[in-house]
Protein backbone atom coordinates (compact mmCIF):
# COMPACT_ATOMS: atom_id res chain seq x y z
CA UNK A 1 0.00 0.00 0.00
CA UNK A 2 1.37 3.43 -0.95
CA UNK A 3 1.90 6.12 1.70
CA UNK A 4 -0.56 9.07 1.50
CA UNK A 5 1.10 12.25 0.23
CA UNK A 6 0.09 14.07 3.42
CA UNK A 7 2.25 11.61 5.39
CA UNK A 8 5.41 12.32 3.39
CA UNK A 9 7.86 15.19 3.70
CA UNK A 10 11.37 16.59 3.36
CA UNK A 11 13.10 19.66 4.81
CA UNK A 12 14.75 22.18 2.49
CA UNK A 13 17.22 24.58 4.12
CA UNK A 14 16.41 27.64 2.08
CA UNK A 15 19.37 29.87 1.34
CA UNK A 16 22.04 27.47 2.57
CA UNK A 17 24.96 26.18 0.53
CA UNK A 18 25.34 22.66 1.85
CA UNK A 19 26.07 19.12 0.63
CA UNK A 20 23.60 18.30 -2.13
CA UNK A 21 22.32 15.23 -0.27
CA UNK A 22 21.15 17.56 2.54
CA UNK A 23 19.14 19.89 0.27
CA UNK A 24 15.81 18.22 0.97
CA UNK A 25 14.26 17.94 -2.50
CA UNK A 26 11.96 14.97 -2.84
CA UNK A 27 12.98 12.37 -5.45
CA UNK A 28 16.01 14.49 -6.40
CA UNK A 29 18.35 14.57 -3.41
CA UNK A 30 16.42 12.12 -1.22
CA UNK A 31 13.32 9.99 -0.91
CA UNK A 32 10.53 11.72 1.03
CA UNK A 33 10.37 10.72 4.68
CA UNK A 34 7.20 8.81 5.68
CA UNK A 35 5.20 9.36 8.85
CA UNK A 36 7.18 7.77 11.67
CA UNK A 37 10.39 7.67 9.62
CA UNK A 38 13.44 9.85 10.05
CA UNK A 39 16.22 11.44 8.05
CA UNK A 40 19.19 13.17 9.70
CA UNK A 41 20.25 16.44 8.06
CA UNK A 42 23.88 17.22 8.85
CA UNK A 43 25.81 20.22 7.53
CA UNK A 44 28.04 23.06 8.67
CA UNK A 45 26.62 26.52 7.81
CA UNK A 46 28.72 28.34 5.24
CA UNK A 47 26.72 31.56 5.42
CA UNK A 48 25.46 33.76 8.21
CA UNK A 49 22.27 35.76 8.44
CA UNK A 50 18.51 35.28 8.20
CA UNK A 51 17.66 31.93 6.59
CA UNK A 52 14.67 29.62 6.75
CA UNK A 53 13.59 26.01 6.35
CA UNK A 54 10.43 24.50 4.94
CA UNK A 55 8.95 21.23 3.84
CA UNK A 56 9.56 20.77 0.12
CA UNK A 57 6.93 18.11 -0.54
CA UNK A 58 3.56 18.94 -2.13
CA UNK A 59 1.31 21.15 -0.02
CA UNK A 60 3.17 20.61 3.25
CA UNK A 61 4.65 24.12 3.38
CA UNK A 62 1.15 25.53 2.79
CA UNK A 63 0.00 23.53 5.81
CA UNK A 64 2.53 25.30 8.04
CA UNK A 65 5.71 23.22 7.97
CA UNK A 66 8.32 25.99 7.93
CA UNK A 67 10.31 28.27 10.20
CA UNK A 68 13.11 30.84 10.37
CA UNK A 69 16.61 30.23 11.61
CA UNK A 70 19.44 32.72 12.04
CA UNK A 71 23.18 32.06 11.76
CA UNK A 72 24.87 34.73 13.87
CA UNK A 73 27.61 36.84 12.35
CA UNK A 74 30.02 38.14 15.02
CA UNK A 75 30.78 41.14 12.78
CA UNK A 76 27.16 42.35 12.89
CA UNK A 77 26.26 45.52 14.74
CA UNK A 78 24.40 44.56 17.93
CA UNK A 79 20.74 45.48 18.29
CA UNK A 80 18.84 46.28 21.48
CA UNK A 81 16.13 43.91 20.23
CA UNK A 82 16.62 41.35 17.46
CA UNK A 83 13.23 40.06 16.32
CA UNK A 84 12.17 37.27 13.96
CA UNK A 85 8.89 38.08 12.18
CA UNK A 86 7.44 35.39 9.92
CA UNK A 87 4.59 36.66 7.72
CA UNK A 88 2.43 33.75 6.67
CA UNK A 89 -1.15 33.09 5.69
CA UNK A 90 -3.46 30.13 6.16
CA UNK A 91 -4.81 28.97 2.77
CA UNK A 92 -8.30 27.76 2.04
CA UNK A 93 -7.20 24.35 0.75
CA UNK A 94 -10.10 23.86 -1.72
CA UNK A 95 -8.98 27.10 -3.39
CA UNK A 96 -5.52 25.57 -3.85
CA UNK A 97 -7.08 22.85 -5.97
CA UNK A 98 -8.97 25.47 -8.00
CA UNK A 99 -5.80 27.51 -8.46
CA UNK A 100 -3.91 24.44 -9.67
CA UNK A 101 -6.64 23.95 -12.28
CA UNK A 102 -6.43 27.59 -13.37
CA UNK A 103 -10.04 28.33 -12.40
CA UNK A 104 -9.74 30.02 -9.03
CA UNK A 105 -12.07 32.95 -8.39
CA UNK A 106 -10.03 34.34 -5.52
CA UNK A 107 -9.25 38.01 -6.28
CA UNK A 108 -5.89 39.72 -6.38
CA UNK A 109 -5.47 41.51 -3.06
CA UNK A 110 -2.32 43.53 -3.65
CA UNK A 111 -2.51 47.03 -2.15
CA UNK A 112 -3.25 50.10 -4.25
CA UNK A 113 -0.07 51.47 -5.78
CA UNK A 114 1.68 48.08 -5.76
CA UNK A 115 3.85 46.99 -8.66
CA UNK A 116 1.70 43.89 -9.06
CA UNK A 117 -1.31 46.02 -10.00
CA UNK A 118 0.68 48.49 -12.10
CA UNK A 119 2.33 45.75 -14.14
CA UNK A 120 -0.86 43.96 -15.17
CA UNK A 121 -2.18 44.34 -18.69
CA UNK A 122 -5.85 45.05 -19.31
CA UNK A 123 -6.42 41.60 -20.80
CA UNK A 124 -4.48 39.62 -18.18
CA UNK A 125 -6.37 36.58 -16.95
CA UNK A 126 -5.49 35.11 -13.58
CA UNK A 127 -7.08 31.98 -12.12
CA UNK A 128 -4.07 30.99 -10.00
CA UNK A 129 -4.87 33.02 -6.90
CA UNK A 130 -5.29 31.21 -3.58
CA UNK A 131 -7.88 32.35 -1.04
CA UNK A 132 -6.67 32.72 2.54
CA UNK A 133 -8.51 32.17 5.81
CA UNK A 134 -6.16 33.98 8.18
CA UNK A 135 -3.19 36.34 7.97
CA UNK A 136 -0.55 35.87 10.64
CA UNK A 137 2.76 37.02 12.03
CA UNK A 138 4.56 34.31 14.00
CA UNK A 139 1.40 32.22 14.11
CA UNK A 140 -0.93 34.91 15.46
CA UNK A 141 -3.42 37.27 13.88
CA UNK A 142 -4.09 40.76 15.26
CA UNK A 143 -5.29 41.53 17.88
CA UNK A 144 -4.19 38.18 19.32
CA UNK A 145 -0.52 38.67 18.45
CA UNK A 146 1.41 39.44 21.67
CA UNK A 147 2.51 43.11 21.70
CA UNK A 148 6.23 43.89 21.58
CA UNK A 149 7.51 46.22 24.29
CA UNK A 150 10.18 48.73 23.27
CA UNK A 151 11.89 51.67 24.97
CA UNK A 152 12.88 55.13 23.79
CA UNK A 153 16.43 55.08 22.46
CA UNK A 154 16.43 51.44 21.46
CA UNK A 155 17.57 50.30 18.01
CA UNK A 156 15.43 47.39 16.80
CA UNK A 157 16.41 44.85 14.16
CA UNK A 158 13.52 43.20 12.34
CA UNK A 159 14.19 39.96 10.47
CA UNK A 160 11.23 39.66 8.09
CA UNK A 161 10.36 36.49 6.16
CA UNK A 162 7.52 36.11 3.66
CA UNK A 163 6.39 32.49 4.04
CA UNK A 164 3.10 33.03 2.16
CA UNK A 165 2.61 30.26 -0.41
CA UNK A 166 1.83 32.60 -3.32
CA UNK A 167 1.65 36.32 -2.54
CA UNK A 168 4.16 39.15 -2.35
CA UNK A 169 3.92 41.08 0.91
CA UNK A 170 4.26 44.82 1.51
CA UNK A 171 5.33 45.65 5.08
CA UNK A 172 5.12 49.00 6.89
CA UNK A 173 5.66 50.19 10.44
CA UNK A 174 3.39 53.11 11.33
CA UNK A 175 5.22 56.29 12.26
CA UNK A 176 8.63 55.01 11.18
CA UNK A 177 10.85 54.50 8.18
CA UNK A 178 12.93 51.35 7.92
CA UNK A 179 16.66 51.08 7.26
CA UNK A 180 17.17 47.93 5.18
CA UNK A 181 20.61 46.35 5.65
CA UNK A 182 20.35 42.73 4.48
CA UNK A 183 18.53 40.75 1.80
CA UNK A 184 18.17 36.96 2.09
CA UNK A 185 20.69 37.03 4.95
CA UNK A 186 23.38 38.83 2.93
CA UNK A 187 24.51 42.43 3.56
CA UNK A 188 23.24 44.90 0.98
CA UNK A 189 25.91 46.89 -0.86
CA UNK A 190 24.66 49.88 1.13
CA UNK A 191 21.80 50.37 3.62
CA UNK A 192 18.60 51.80 2.11
CA UNK A 193 15.96 53.87 3.95
CA UNK A 194 12.38 53.13 2.83
CA UNK A 195 8.77 53.64 3.85
CA UNK A 196 7.76 50.06 2.98
CA UNK A 197 9.33 46.72 2.20
CA UNK A 198 8.29 44.65 -0.81
CA UNK A 199 8.97 41.01 0.10
CA UNK A 200 8.49 38.21 -2.43
CA UNK A 201 7.65 34.64 -1.43
CA UNK A 202 10.75 33.14 0.20
CA UNK A 203 12.60 36.46 0.51
CA UNK A 204 13.96 37.80 3.79
CA UNK A 205 14.97 41.32 4.72
CA UNK A 206 16.65 42.73 7.80
CA UNK A 207 15.38 46.24 8.60
CA UNK A 208 16.16 48.56 11.50
CA UNK A 209 14.36 51.40 13.24
CA UNK A 210 15.03 53.55 16.29
CA UNK A 211 12.42 54.31 18.94
CA UNK A 212 12.54 58.10 19.28
CA UNK A 213 9.31 58.82 21.17
CA UNK A 214 6.64 57.13 23.22
CA UNK A 215 3.72 55.58 21.38
CA UNK A 216 1.99 52.50 20.03
CA UNK A 217 2.40 51.49 16.38
CA UNK A 218 1.30 48.68 14.10
CA UNK A 219 3.73 46.75 11.93
CA UNK A 220 1.45 45.57 9.12
CA UNK A 221 1.31 43.49 6.00
CA UNK A 222 -0.64 45.64 3.54
CA UNK A 223 -3.39 44.16 1.38
CA UNK A 224 -6.68 45.04 -0.27
CA UNK A 225 -8.22 42.04 1.50
CA UNK A 226 -10.20 43.46 4.47
CA UNK A 227 -9.24 40.68 6.88
CA UNK A 228 -5.56 41.13 6.05
CA UNK A 229 -5.56 43.90 8.66
CA UNK A 230 -5.10 40.92 10.99
CA UNK A 231 -1.52 40.57 9.73
CA UNK A 232 -0.14 43.02 12.24
CA UNK A 233 1.69 43.24 15.53
CA UNK A 234 1.85 46.14 18.00
CA UNK A 235 5.08 47.84 19.07
CA UNK A 236 4.58 50.03 22.14
CA UNK A 237 6.51 51.88 24.80
CA UNK A 238 5.83 51.68 28.51
CA UNK A 239 2.59 53.38 29.57
CA UNK A 240 0.93 52.99 26.16
CA UNK A 241 -0.86 49.72 26.96
CA UNK A 242 -4.34 51.23 26.67
CA UNK A 243 -3.66 53.49 23.70
CA UNK A 244 -5.07 52.47 20.31
CA UNK A 245 -2.11 51.72 18.04
CA UNK A 246 -1.36 53.96 15.08
CA UNK A 247 -1.91 52.21 11.74
CA UNK A 248 -1.00 53.00 8.14
CA UNK A 249 -3.04 53.61 4.97
CA UNK A 250 -3.50 50.60 2.70
CA UNK A 251 -2.25 52.48 -0.36
CA UNK A 252 1.42 52.64 -1.37
CA UNK A 253 0.99 55.76 -3.51
CA UNK A 254 3.75 58.28 -2.94
CA UNK A 255 5.84 56.00 -0.74
CA UNK A 256 9.44 54.89 -1.13
CA UNK A 257 9.21 51.11 -1.49
CA UNK A 258 12.29 48.90 -1.45
CA UNK A 259 13.29 47.57 -4.85
CA UNK A 260 16.43 46.16 -6.43
CA UNK A 261 17.00 49.12 -8.75
CA UNK A 262 17.12 51.58 -5.86
CA UNK A 263 19.18 49.37 -3.57
CA UNK A 264 21.65 48.57 -6.37
CA UNK A 265 21.82 52.10 -7.79
CA UNK A 266 20.68 51.19 -11.30
CA UNK A 267 22.56 52.91 -14.10
CA UNK A 268 20.85 55.39 -16.36
CA UNK A 269 20.21 54.07 -19.84
CA UNK A 270 19.39 50.64 -21.04
CA UNK A 271 21.44 47.63 -21.96
CA UNK A 272 20.41 44.38 -23.68
CA UNK A 273 18.43 42.45 -21.06
CA UNK A 274 20.69 39.38 -21.18
CA UNK A 275 24.00 40.75 -22.36
CA UNK A 276 26.87 38.32 -21.75
CA UNK A 277 24.77 35.66 -20.07
CA UNK A 278 25.73 31.98 -20.19
CA UNK A 279 22.21 30.64 -19.57
CA UNK A 280 18.71 31.93 -20.21
CA UNK A 281 15.45 30.79 -18.69
CA UNK A 282 11.90 31.79 -19.53
CA UNK A 283 9.04 31.50 -17.04
CA UNK A 284 5.67 31.07 -18.71
CA UNK A 285 2.97 28.78 -19.99
CA UNK A 286 2.29 25.46 -18.33
CA UNK A 287 -0.64 23.09 -18.08
CA UNK A 288 -2.91 25.91 -16.92
CA UNK A 289 -0.99 28.87 -18.27
CA UNK A 290 1.45 29.52 -15.45
CA UNK A 291 3.61 26.49 -14.68
CA UNK A 292 6.37 26.18 -17.21
CA UNK A 293 10.04 27.00 -17.58
CA UNK A 294 11.65 27.13 -21.01
CA UNK A 295 8.42 25.96 -22.68
CA UNK A 296 8.33 22.63 -20.89
CA UNK A 297 6.98 21.33 -17.61
CA UNK A 298 9.52 19.86 -15.24
CA UNK A 299 8.46 16.57 -13.72
CA UNK A 300 11.10 16.13 -11.02
CA UNK A 301 9.74 12.78 -9.90
CA UNK A 302 10.29 11.40 -13.40
CA UNK A 303 13.80 12.89 -13.59
CA UNK A 304 13.03 14.72 -16.81
CA UNK A 305 15.70 16.42 -18.90
CA UNK A 306 18.29 18.24 -16.80
CA UNK A 307 20.26 21.35 -17.55
CA UNK A 308 23.94 20.47 -17.07
CA UNK A 309 26.36 23.17 -15.98
CA UNK A 310 30.12 22.74 -15.76
CA UNK A 311 31.51 26.26 -15.90
CA UNK A 312 33.12 28.61 -13.38
CA UNK A 313 31.96 32.22 -13.12
CA UNK A 314 28.90 32.81 -15.28
CA UNK A 315 25.73 34.81 -15.68
CA UNK A 316 22.14 33.59 -15.69
CA UNK A 317 19.22 35.44 -17.25
CA UNK A 318 15.57 34.92 -16.24
CA UNK A 319 12.56 36.33 -18.07
CA UNK A 320 8.93 36.33 -16.91
CA UNK A 321 6.77 36.04 -20.01
CA UNK A 322 3.27 36.01 -18.53
CA UNK A 323 1.00 38.01 -16.25
CA UNK A 324 1.89 36.56 -12.88
CA UNK A 325 5.35 37.70 -11.82
CA UNK A 326 7.69 35.20 -10.21
CA UNK A 327 9.87 34.84 -7.11
CA UNK A 328 12.68 32.85 -8.76
CA UNK A 329 14.76 30.80 -6.28
CA UNK A 330 17.99 28.88 -6.81
CA UNK A 331 19.03 26.11 -4.43
CA UNK A 332 22.59 25.70 -3.21
CA UNK A 333 23.90 29.07 -4.41
CA UNK A 334 23.99 32.76 -3.67
CA UNK A 335 23.80 34.90 -6.79
CA UNK A 336 24.37 38.58 -7.43
CA UNK A 337 21.56 40.52 -9.12
CA UNK A 338 23.45 42.52 -11.75
CA UNK A 339 20.63 43.83 -13.97
CA UNK A 340 16.87 44.37 -13.68
CA UNK A 341 14.67 44.92 -16.74
CA UNK A 342 17.72 45.71 -18.83
CA UNK A 343 19.14 48.22 -16.35
CA UNK A 344 22.51 47.34 -14.87
CA UNK A 345 23.09 47.78 -11.15
CA UNK A 346 26.17 49.70 -10.08
CA UNK A 347 26.09 47.72 -6.85
CA UNK A 348 25.06 44.06 -7.37
CA UNK A 349 22.80 42.61 -4.67
CA UNK A 350 23.59 39.16 -3.24
CA UNK A 351 20.43 37.01 -2.96
CA UNK A 352 19.04 33.49 -3.28
CA UNK A 353 15.49 34.49 -4.33
CA UNK A 354 14.46 37.38 -6.56
CA UNK A 355 11.21 38.78 -7.92
CA UNK A 356 10.90 38.95 -11.70
CA UNK A 357 8.43 41.47 -13.10
CA UNK A 358 5.39 40.17 -14.98
CA UNK A 359 4.76 40.66 -18.70
CA UNK A 360 8.29 40.61 -20.05
CA UNK A 361 10.29 41.50 -16.96
CA UNK A 362 13.91 40.34 -16.91
CA UNK A 363 16.56 39.86 -14.28
CA UNK A 364 20.20 38.85 -14.63
CA UNK A 365 22.26 37.06 -11.99
CA UNK A 366 25.99 36.51 -11.75
CA UNK A 367 27.17 33.46 -9.86
CA UNK A 368 30.19 31.24 -9.39
CA UNK A 369 29.46 27.59 -10.09
CA UNK A 370 31.51 26.41 -7.13
CA UNK A 371 28.81 24.81 -5.00
CA UNK A 372 29.01 21.13 -4.01
CA UNK A 373 28.38 18.75 -6.89
CA UNK A 374 24.87 17.44 -7.46
CA UNK A 375 21.44 18.49 -8.69
CA UNK A 376 20.27 21.96 -7.68
CA UNK A 377 16.74 23.18 -8.31
CA UNK A 378 15.89 26.49 -9.97
CA UNK A 379 12.18 27.23 -9.61
CA UNK A 380 9.41 29.71 -8.99
CA UNK A 381 8.68 29.88 -5.25
CA UNK A 382 4.99 30.55 -5.85
CA UNK A 383 3.74 27.15 -4.67
CA UNK A 384 1.03 26.93 -7.33
CA UNK A 385 3.49 27.63 -10.14
CA UNK A 386 6.10 25.28 -8.74
CA UNK A 387 3.67 22.39 -8.24
CA UNK A 388 2.46 22.95 -11.81
CA UNK A 389 6.01 22.52 -13.11
CA UNK A 390 7.81 25.87 -13.17
CA UNK A 391 11.22 24.47 -12.33
CA UNK A 392 14.41 23.07 -13.78
CA UNK A 393 17.85 22.08 -12.47
CA UNK A 394 21.49 23.06 -12.51
CA UNK A 395 23.52 19.85 -12.41
CA UNK A 396 27.27 19.76 -11.87
CA UNK A 397 29.21 17.32 -13.98
CA UNK A 398 31.88 15.41 -12.07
Amino acid sequence: MSTPASDLGTIHWHGMILPNAMDGVEYVTQAPVPHGGEFAYEFTPRQSGTRWYHDHFGEQQMRGLFGMFVVDDPRDEPADLDLALVFHDVPDLPSVESAMAGRSRAPMVDPLGSRELREMSADDKMGDEVAYLAHCINGNAYPNAPPISVAIGQRIRLRILNANPTQTRYVRLAGHRLLVTHGDGNPLPRPVMVDALRVGVGERYDAWFEVRRSGSWLLQGLSAEPTAFEQAVVFRTEGMETQSPQGVPESLDGLEVFDYAGAGDARAGWVPPFADVSMRFTLAGGAHGFGEMDDRRKDVAAHAEDLRASWGPGAVGVQERDAYGAPAALHGHDFAIVAVDGKRLRRPILKDTSLVRANGGTIAWSLDADSPSGRWLLHCHNQIHMMDGMMTELVYLD
